[in-house]
């Protein structure tokens, strides 16, 4: 794929999941997807991003950076949002917290086969 296929890919990957539109989800991720070294699958990773929204209501995906070098994106995600409960194991109870994503993707047959995920937890920590 190329650098504008990959970009639209990701658009519409994050589009889809800012609107929750699982049925879709499978046109982005492949079926046998790795997550952070571990296979996942489809399944798994749908319900990891269902269980983050219901936990956290108010979630939206920001796109903050994106860099495209086929196979490979690498992504930084800005979220603001209000986790209920705790999040993190951190006790967020509906507070507004503000942090960053590091992403990166590996994409085969048009789709995303592996994904490797950093998320800022100190920056949420600071904010408690």
């Amino acid at each position: 794929m190329t650098k504008t296929e990959l970009t639209d890919l990701y658009n519409g990957y994050i589009d889809c999941l800012n609107r929750q539109d699982w049925a879709h989800l499978g046109d982005f991720v492949a079926p046998d997807v790795t997550y952070n070294a571990t296979a996942v699958g489809l399944a798994g990773y749908r319900a990891m991003l269902e269980h983050d929204f219901r936990e956290i209501p108010d979630l939206v995906f920001r796109i903050q950076l994106l860099v495209v070098d086929p196979p490979r994106i690498a992504s930084r995600l800005n979220f603001n949002v209000h986790p209920r409960g705790e999040f993190f194991g951190l006790p967020i109870n509906g507070k507004r917290v503000v942090f960053d994503e590091n992403v990166f993707y590996e994409v085969d047959n048009g789709r995303f086969a592996h994904v490797w995920s950093v998320i800022d937890k100190a920056a949420v920590e600071r904010q408690l």
